[in-house]
């Protein structure tokens, strides 16, 4: 099943490359891309998917390919191209930090670096986190946090390997620290965004963007969770962020569906037709592998066991039921994913950041 998986996921990625070369994916519904510049949030997710492919089967295709991107993400830097938000680390650290771990190469670890440099100025002192969208005196988003930004800070967490520039360390380190503290309540669930006072930093309240009200928990908020306090915890060794990652992966796992691919928000009344978000189920995925990864030598098996097996339930549900392999055209590599429900936007499509999860689970 899983060679099968993979196999197609290779074909797929190649088609798309030959046949939009030099663009980019934006997502539309229709069961397609829209082909473009790069000027989104998740141009990163395409590029880390040829280095994915490259890595397994070695074939130079993906490599090169990837490595054409590369002016490409430069270039957007300097000119500084729709990069007020906080998604520099998405963005960098699947084309730049990639290609830099893969094949060495001095650009793309400069490129990386001003990155993480970017992504340095959203760094807001007297709240003590990065600004998820907008500029610092947006009256709406000045004093906002989101959940999603845990994993933009392993962009930083790197740059302070590469350079020991104390600033990259402690502004992910402060931000993960807050975000533990303001974005999971007390039950292992998550608020997908946080509200503070700009001025003095008080905390003013819990939110959501893309989730079913401001108290529910948004499922790919809660998979990014999983995920990046996992990665929070390898970077820092912060026993806190491994156990909150723990606690997240285990209220999702109780909340796990019938069919073990998750609706769009855990809150959300269940009814025919209530969009999946089979993203979510696969960047979860990514997190337990990671946790199980971590905690391989710790004595609770109750957990690991837990662990395997929603990793097992999950990864087998989204191959038998919302893999594409059927669909030979198709652009992306799972169905039913949801991008913005609530606001009406590709409730029911292919999410390039499915699509780039998944391989991490079929590649083991």
């Amino acid at each position: 099943m899983w060679n099968t998986a993979i196999k197609d996921a290779l074909v797929k990625l190649r088609q798309n490359i030959v046949k939009h070369p030099g663009m980019l994916p934006h997502i539309i519904e229709g069961q397609c891309y829209e082909w473009g510049e790069n000027n989104d949030w998740i141009e990163g997710f395409y590029t880390g998917m040829m280095w994915l492919a490259y890595e397994y089967g070695q074939d130079t295709f993906y490599k090169e390919s990837a490595e054409a991107y590369l002016a490409n993400f430069r270039e957007r830097l300097e000119k500084h191209v729709a990069l007020d938000h906080h998604d520099i680390g998405f963005l960098y650290s699947l084309s730049a930090v990639a290609e830099w771990r893969v094949t060495g190469n001095e650009e793309a670890r400069q490129v990386a670096l001003k990155a993480a440099d970017t992504l340095l100025h959203r760094w807001r002192p007297q709240i003590g986190i990065i600004q998820a969208w907008g500029l610092e005196d947006d009256p709406e988003n000045g004093g906002r946090m989101i959940i999603d930004c845990l994993l933009n800070l392993p962009l930083l967490f790197w740059a302070y390997e590469q350079t020991h520039d104390q600033r990259y360390y402690d502004v992910a380190m402060q931000h993960a620290l807050i975000s533990e503290k303001f974005l999971v309540r007390g039950d292992g669930s998550s608020y997908h965004t946080f509200y503070f006072d700009r001025a003095n930093g008080n905390a003013i309240r819990g939110g959501t963007h893309q989730g079913y009200q401001d108290g529910s928990t948004w499922t790919r908020g809660q998979a990014w969770g999983i995920y990046g306090f996992a990665l929070a915890y390898r970077y820092t060794k912060h026993e806190a962020f491994l156990d909150t990652s723990k606690r997240l992966a285990k209220y999702f796992i109780e909340h796990m569906p019938e069919d073990d691919v998750v609706y769009w928000d855990f809150d959300v009344p269940v009814e025919e037709g209530t969009p999946r978000d089979s993203s979510a189920s696969a960047i979860t995925a990514c997190g337990l592998l990671e946790l199980l990864e971590l905690t391989a030598d710790e004595g609770d098996n109750s957990s690991r066991q837990l662990f395997e097996e929603a990793l097992d339930r999950t990864m087998r549900s989204l191959v038998e039921r919302y893999a594409t392999m059927n669909l030979p055209d198709a652009e992306g590599l799972l169905k039913h994913g949801s991008y913005h429900v609530r606001g009406d936007r590709a409730p029911d499509d292919y999410m390039i950041w499915g699509t780039t999860s998944i391989w991490k689970p079929w590649c083991g």
